[in-house]
């Protein structure tokens, strides 16, 4: 199973990463380039526990979060298209620099290799294991990176 804790692996997302740019365009969804960089460095942010986040699992996270988890991370399939984002994780700012931006995500995604948050709380599933968040993190930067055909 691919996860971010894997080295290659991050190796082969920054490499994707760095295939962004203006003109970049959403094969699905209704982010533009802007929005879904904004929207992956603060997503990553949360899961890393950088800056003032809170961890609290929405009440139908603990009805049916660990069983939405075990079907995502189940296997090698890629998140289905579409999937809704948490309003914590809805970007309206389209003015940003893409270049930075990038920066940021991949700086981010080399952080993982030291990955040290006891206190994340998924604001769906749950507590989750380290193993659960490496694929999750994984799983999460691949369908973004496909949405924008990369």
């Amino acid at each position: 199973m691919k996860t971010i804790f894997n080295e290659n692996i991050r190796e082969q997302l920054i490499e994707r990463i760095q295939k962004i740019n203006e003109d970049s365009k959403a094969e699905w969804g209704k982010m533009n380039v802007s929005q879904m960089l904004k929207h992956n460095t603060y997503w990553n942010k949360w899961i890393l526990g950088k800056e003032n986040h809170s961890y609290k699992q929405a009440f139908l996270g603990k009805l049916f979060g660990k069983i939405a988890l075990k079907k995502m991370i189940k296997d090698e399939r890629p998140f289905d298209k579409n999937i809704p984002t948490s309003n914590q994780f809805k970007v309206n700012d389209s003015n940003v620099n893409i270049e930075s931006e990038k920066s940021e995500w991949i700086s981010l995604v080399k952080e993982y290799e030291n990955f040290n948050n006891p206190i994340f709380i998924h604001d769906f599933f749950g507590k989750m294991t380290k193993e659960q968040i490496g694929i999750l993190v994984y799983k999460h930067t691949d369908h973004h990176l496909r949405q924008f055909g990369i």
